[in-house]
């Protein structure tokens, strides 16, 4: 998390307590906030609900198939459900070898980004005695610290890698492989796709798989690809600038970090001021504003219509006019 050091640009001094903590201090309390409206998406006046906070790690939402959803509390080496109905949480998973971001492949196999030190990968992690390692290595140098995934319709999984993350107080370590985007086709090897982004992060598909969406915490953009049928990708470009920036002693960070899409194309976005959405066409719509700053997003519920947010240690839910994507679990 970097701390703010100068100004904020785009956003009121009134949110900020939304956008930033103390490094090593624990989050303030999240509080309930009303969304103002974006069309198609939100209407006026919808809360922003609090399920609960405490959590150890907020990361990796995913929609199950009965509605209910998941996230990876990486720190505690679990994976938690909440229920659609009561918003009870419970123990879905132990024992996670530190897993982030997941996601579901076409057999229902659940594949997670796996960040224990020494044994970084990405990896089917369940259902039991279903554990196989899809891949921990590139040209044979271990991976920083895989962050986000997305698994597409062919079995293809698309991940970053933004490197480890910074120890306070500690020297900076190169990890052996720069900070990057990955592409492993189902049964096959990795390949590098994109370098050159500072700190590659949450990572998504748009609706018909053609593009591909990476979010930069320390840059400016969201960054897409055209993705061809055997998964390549070509024709990188800037999709859309992020709503609320912040100066740093180091440059900007956008504090973008997962991202999900409705069954418009539209694409949501985690990072400073709350949940930013943008159209098809790279137009910023809105922003869903949340008392914490979040971390990663995801749809489930009935109909794929509620948003769940997690983030510093909290989770919450808000009721959408739009549907998430429902020809994949994320």
């Amino acid at each position: 998390m970097h701390s703010i050091v100068a100004l904020v640009t785009g956003i009121a001094l009134a949110t900020l307590p939304a956008l930033a903590f103390a490094q090593g201090q624990p989050p303030p309390a999240p509080t309930e906030t009303t969304a103002t409206a974006i069309p198609g998406v939100i209407a006026g006046g919808v809360k922003v609900e609090v399920i609960k906070s405490g959590f150890t790690g907020t990361e990796g939402p995913l929609g199950l198939p009965d509605g209910h959803l998941i996230f990876t509390e990486t720190q505690a080496n679990r994976i938690t459900r909440i229920d659609k109905d009561t918003n009870q949480t419970s123990t879905f998973l132990e024992n996670t070898n530190g897993s982030n971001g997941l996601g579901f492949d076409a057999k229902g196999r659940l594949i997670s980004v796996q960040t224990t030190p020494g044994a970084t990968k990405i990896g089917v992690i369940s259902p039991a005695g279903s554990a196989a390692t899809i891949t921990d290595n590139f040209d044979g140098k271990p991976y920083g610290r895989p962050n986000d995934l997305v698994v597409a319709k062919n079995g293809g999984v698309y991940f970053t890698d933004p490197g480890p993350n910074a120890t306070p107080g500690q020297p900076a370590v190169a990890p052996p492989l720069p900070a990057a985007v990955y592409y492993v086709p189902s049964g096959g090897k990795p390949t590098q796709i994109a370098t050159g982004i500072a700190r590659p992060n949450g990572i998504m598909l748009s609706p018909d798989e053609k593009t591909l969406y990476v979010n930069d915490t320390n840059g400016e953009f969201i960054i897409a690809f055209d993705v061809a049928a055997n998964g390549a990708v070509s024709n990188r470009r800037n999709f859309a600038k992020y709503a609320t920036v912040t100066k740093t002693a180091t440059g900007v960070t956008s504090g973008a970090d997962g991202l999900a899409v409705d069954t418009e194309g539209r694409v949501y976005c985690a990072a400073i001021g709350g949940v930013q959405v943008f159209s098809t066409k790279g137009e910023h719509l809105g922003t869903i504003p949340v008392s914490l700053q979040p971390q990663n997003i995801a749809f489930a519920g009935a109909g794929k219509r509620t948003l769940y947010i997690v983030g510093r240690g909290a989770a919450f839910k808000v009721r959408l006019d739009a549907a998430g994507y429902g020809g994949r679990a994320k």
